[in-house]
């Protein structure tokens, strides 16, 4: 099934405010992130004898290693959450849907198009495919019961992603260039998301880092007192006893 475009005319100073709220709300959510930050519950999921095996043997490297793998860990589920929906719903016309794990419904033409945002091709397992699954059939009833074709598409924000014909379901799955361009019509859409941006993200950033470096703080003074010696080096027995005693 091809798909035909389905807003070429979105309204380009919507997408760019879409964008900064976007932004304000990924850099706000990682902020929060940070301020509620706690080395012990951090500590609780790592593997101390690795840190030891490394030969890992003060504070700083500890944390500094801690905080790197959380912020990882965290800022793409709130990019995923924060970022590509709205910009989304922005410029397919459409809006938030009803539906649980449907984010967009585009009514259109007689044709009610049910949209699920993700962020990178690599989201899905056999159960989280199941559920969606079966979220799209849900929605499906709801354009049957208002005796409307129904479309149900897996868009995915950065990627990309070739779907066998023999292996296709009954919803279709976009990424990257071909989902954006299929929301707006436009082959370069996808690259203008960058430019739309401004310079927001420069801004951001720089907030963001004395939330991190605070956070930074904070933990090399927890895990000091919890942690460390009279003489300063690390008491791995301490450790090892908080993460995996009794």
């Amino acid at each position: 099934m091809i798909l035909e475009p389905l807003n070429v005319n979105y309204n380009e100073p919507e997408v760019i405010q879409a964008i900064s709220t976007a932004l304000t709300e990924f850099y706000t959510a990682l902020s929060q992130k940070l301020d509620k930050i706690n080395i012990n519950k951090i500590l609780k999921r790592k593997n101390p004898y690795l840190y030891r095996a490394k030969g890992i043997n003060n504070a700083t490297q500890v944390v500094d290693r801690l905080l790197s793998a959380y912020i990882s860990s965290s800022e793409e589920t709130i990019f995923g959450n924060t970022f590509f929906e709205p910009i989304a719903i922005a410029v397919s016309g459409g809006q938030k849907a009803v539906t649980e794990g449907v984010d967009i419904t585009v009514d259109k033409d007689n044709t009610i198009y049910s949209i699920a945002v993700k962020s990178g091709t690599s989201v899905f397992n056999a159960d989280s495919r199941k559920r969606q699954e079966q979220n799209f059939q849900a929605a499906q009833k709801r354009a049957q019961q208002a005796h409307k074709a129904f479309i149900p598409v897996v868009g995915y924000g950065y990627g990309k992603k070739r779907v066998k014909p023999e292996n296709e379901k009954f919803y279709k799955e976009l990424a990257g260039k071909d989902f954006w361009e299929w929301l707006t019509g436009d082959p370069e859409f996808y690259t203008k998301i960058i430019a739309y941006m401004g310079t927001k993200p420069d801004e951001f950033a720089s907030r963001f880092e004395d939330s991190y470096n605070k956070a930074q703080n904070r933990m090399i003074r927890d895990f000091t007192i919890k942690y460390c010696n009279d003489d300063g080096s690390i008491d791995w027995e301490q450790l090892i006893k908080m993460n995996s005693g009794d």
